[in-house]
């Protein structure tokens, strides 16, 4: 593990149309801490095109306040409902956008690759996830809404990748 004083911000995303998931840490000298979490809210009733907008504009604040150094995004994962998953490749393209406008490095997970990394186990629970994310980070309580906590679990991801790539090739 990179042990590094320098402190590195990682931003993790869990892209969706209604709730767009975000966690913030702050990863230093090996250890990790929550800076913020929480969750892009946009409403059914509005017409897709203003509820993309919207995730993009409180993105860009979100980037804009903690300046991160790398950006963890979860892959789309193959969904029954070709309108959800339509919607959900939206605005991940929208966050795909905005984080390259910033000239960010962006790490890509899968679900699988989440599950793996926070229990050792591919097919954990939610609620696994959840006490992970809440032990890791030594939080209170499991971060809510739903969509923080997994956004908190592909910044973990996003953390540890990021120091491995440091260790590994000195970028």
């Amino acid at each position: 593990m990179l042990r590094s004083n320098k402190p590195i911000i990682v931003l993790g995303i869990d892209p969706g149309i209604a709730d767009t998931g975000f966690g913030v840490l702050c990863y230093e000298g090996g250890k990790m801490t929550a800076l913020d979490y929480g969750s892009i809210k946009t409403k059914a009733k509005v017409p897709l095109p203003d509820r993309l907008a919207e995730i993009y504009f409180e993105l860009n604040k979100i980037i804009k306040k903690y300046q991160p150094e790398v950006v963890a995004i979860e892959q789309l994962f193959f969904c029954k409902n070709l309108k959800t998953a339509t919607a959900v490749g939206q605005a991940r393209g929208v966050v795909i956008l905005a984080v390259a406008q910033h000239h960010l490095m962006i790490k890509e997970f899968t679900p699988l690759q989440v599950k793996l990394a926070l229990t050792s186990y591919g097919k954990a629970e939610k609620s696994q996830i959840q006490q992970m994310v809440k032990l890791i980070l030594k939080l209170r309580e499991i971060p809510k809404p739903d969509d923080a906590a997994d956004a908190l679990a592909i910044a973990i991801c996003g953390a540890n990748s990021y120091a491995l790539d440091k260790c590994q090739y000195g970028k």
